[in-house]
């Protein structure tokens, strides 16, 4: 696991700055404290930042094949490579390490850009041949590991983290399109970024810079070519084929010459997996946990039980409300705002864990491919409110629904009546983002203070482009869409910068490969029965796992921030939205926002998402942008005085 960076000058005959590769590479030292390497010539720079997991001493990057006309830096790690060097091996090739990025470098060597194509795990590659002078930028399937890229005709720009691309000189211009994105979901929808001139490549992708500028990118795996149309098979079949193939996945993610552990919720995938360390015979296993003080958020009750049953050595703290102090570290390790509250837990677990061991298993993936989120059920269930007569499902029951009174426990019934009643009616894609929403088209309208709403386009075309794109019944589309969006521009973002804030490898097997791939061919009613959502999963782990998590509902690192926004971050929330620093900012009407902090305040309304995004939002452009305009600003006098060519 590391952090990598690096350029390609896409003009012939322009050569690469290591000082920029170096400074790209420093702005990352907590993704890879152990070891720093880089590869400068001609038009091109390669760097990384290491943390050394596997062949700790031997693993230095970037790595080459024999001649070293291959060089890789690579984030991540290759399960399948013990597999791969032995094919390697046979066919006479030498290998001077143990390293797994290694086989990389070997593979490009035999089978050029086809070689993504048998790599298993997560990862984000940069590849350079020496011969062709030809750049390869490669990322996982379903994107665990992150890269930014960024390019102007003049050089190209990579790297693990948008901070990279910034440090490098990038303009960190905002792009408003995915600014209204982020203010409907709380996340930047990949492959766009915050920046506008800042792009992800997107998972499943690779992509090939060539001499004389020419720069294209092609999908090499597409999560839609394994929808499942077998013959019928006996749900027993599909049960046992899917437990081995995750003891398998948990295996093979076990690979490690460093202390490992897990991340353990109570909840149904994370306990999952230390049920199947304890049947591969892995001791210590080593697991840690977060509470809360607020009761309806509190599971460590439920993670105690599942660490007794199988003897972990147990970890669990208990997270105060301390967002005031932690909210600008978080905002600095995202780089882009990020408003998943659960972030806060996710980086004390992180902490946690770092202090006993330096590699974490950890549950996600597990709702995108086995349909265990809420809104499936949901929209299971508007299929049958819809068959109400329309003046009880339209009217009657949303206003007696309407004067529920507000509570700020954890997914409270009022909260989830009142979007279900809402929603009701919306077609699929449009209902499904509906349940997702923080802030609303017409919400956000009123907030802007600049006539941003006319420039933008509604947030639900991506969820009405990609459901429009898949195939399969209902189920399948909206799982299509979630694994699109959601999984790798919020889970998968927040357990990667936040573990890797600490310096900790967190690897997630339910986005293994084979996982991936039977779960899209596992039929619907094994992912959702009636309304129990994971259904094949659960019967799978019967007898194995307490039944409280067995047919418990969802659980994770949830966080009580309705509560805390109203009693011990009231004020940091008002200094934070002040009318003068809002008018400053100049992005949002001081008086709207001020109407929904009010609403939230004297609980007539529980706009904590909402509010919670907004503060993030103005931290990040206070530290973020504010931060990069000022080293821009100084580096546009040094550049000056060198006659450095402008950054893009």
């Amino acid at each position: 696991m590391c952090g990598i960076a690096g350029e390609l000058r896409l003009r012939i005959g322009a050569r690469a700055h290591a000082g920029d590769v170096r400074a790209m590479c420093d702005v990352m030292t907590h993704r890879g404290p152990d070891d720093f390497g880089e590869f400068t010539e001609a038009e091109v720079g390669l760097g990384m930042r290491r943390l050394s997991i596997v062949d700790v001493s031997g693993g230095h990057q970037p790595i080459g094949n024999e001649d070293g006309s291959v060089q890789v830096v690579c984030n991540g790690e290759i399960y399948n490579s013990p597999a791969l060097r032995s094919g390697l091996l046979a066919r006479g090739h030498r290998f001077r390490t143990s390293s797994d990025v290694e086989v990389i470098a070997h593979l490009y060597e035999e089978a050029g850009t086809a070689a993504l194509e048998r790599l298993d795990g997560m990862f984000a590659f940069a590849l350079w041949d020496r011969r062709a002078h030809r750049l390869v930028l490669g990322r996982d399937r379903v994107g665990i590991k992150p890269l930014y890229v960024a390019e102007n005709g003049e050089r190209l720009l990579f790297g693990s983290e948008a901070k990279c691309l910034l440090a490098a000189g990038v303009d960190p211009a905002l792009d408003l399109q995915a600014l209204h994105d982020y203010l409907t979901l709380g996340y930047v929808p990949g492959p766009a970024s915050i920046f506008a001139g800042v792009r992800q490549l997107a998972p499943g992708h690779l992509l090939i810079a060539e001499p004389g500028g020419r720069v294209r990118t092609e999908r090499y795996w597409d999560l839609r070519d394994h929808v499942g149309r077998g013959a019928p098979r006996p749900d027993a079949e599909w049960q046992a084929e899917l437990l081995a193939t995750l003891r398998a996945a948990v295996e093979s993610h076990l690979m490690s010459d460093v202390p490992l552990g897990v991340f353990l919720s109570g909840g149904l995938d994370s306990s999952t997996i230390v049920a199947l360390m304890h049947e591969l015979g892995v001791h210590p296993i080593r697991t840690f946990t977060i509470g809360f003080a607020e009761p309806s958020f509190d599971e460590t009750d439920v993670a105690r039980q599942v660490a007794a049953r199988f003897g972990t050595e147990h970890h669990e703290l208990v997270v105060r409300p301390d967002a005031a102090t932690l909210l600008p570290q978080l905002v600095r390790h995202f780089d882009e705002p990020f408003a998943d509250s659960s972030a806060i837990p996710v980086w004390h677990v992180s902490e946690l864990a770092r202090r006993h061991v330096k590699v974490v298993l950890s549950g996600e993936g597990g709702d995108e491919m086995f349909a265990g989120y809420e809104t499936y059920r949901a929209r299971r269930l508007a299929s049958l409110y819809a068959r109400l007569p329309r003046v009880i499902g339209g009217r009657v029951l949303p206003e007696l629904v309407r004067r529920l009174p507000v509570s700020h426990a954890r997914v409270s019934f009022d909260y989830k009546a009142k979007r279900f009643v809402a929603g009701a009616y919306l077609p699929p894609a449009a209902g499904h983002l509906w349940w997702k929403t923080v802030l609303a088209e017409d919400v956000k309208a009123a907030l802007y203070a600049n006539g941003t709403a006319a420039e933008v386009d509604p947030t639900v075309r991506l969820f009405e482009d990609l459901y429009a794109e898949s195939d399969g019944e209902e189920l399948e589309r909206l799982q299509y869409v979630d694994a699109r969006l959601f999984l790798p521009a919020d889970i998968l973002v927040k357990v990667d910068r936040m573990s890797m804030a600490h310096s900790l490898e967190a690897r997630v097997p339910f986005l293994d490969r084979a996982v991936v791939e039977l779960a899209r061919r596992l039929p619907a009613r094994l992912r959702l029965r009636g309304l129990t959502t994971k259904y094949a999963l659960r019967r799978a782990m019967a007898g194995r796992l307490p039944a409280a998590v067995v047919d418990g509902r969802k659980r994770g690192f949830n966080v009580p921030i309705p509560a805390w926004l109203t009693g011990e971050l009231r004020d940091f929330t008002h200094d934070l939205l002040a009318p003068s620093r809002l008018r400053r900012q100049g992005l949002f009407d001081p008086a709207a926002v001020g109407r929904l902090v009010a609403e939230h305040m004297t609980r007539r309304v529980d706009h904590s998402r909402a509010i919670w995004a907004l503060l993030v939002l103005v931290v990040w452009d206070d530290l973020v942008r504010g931060e990069v305009a000022a080293v821009a600003s100084s580096r546009r006098g040094d550049h000056a005085s060198h006659a450095r060519p402008e950054a893009p």
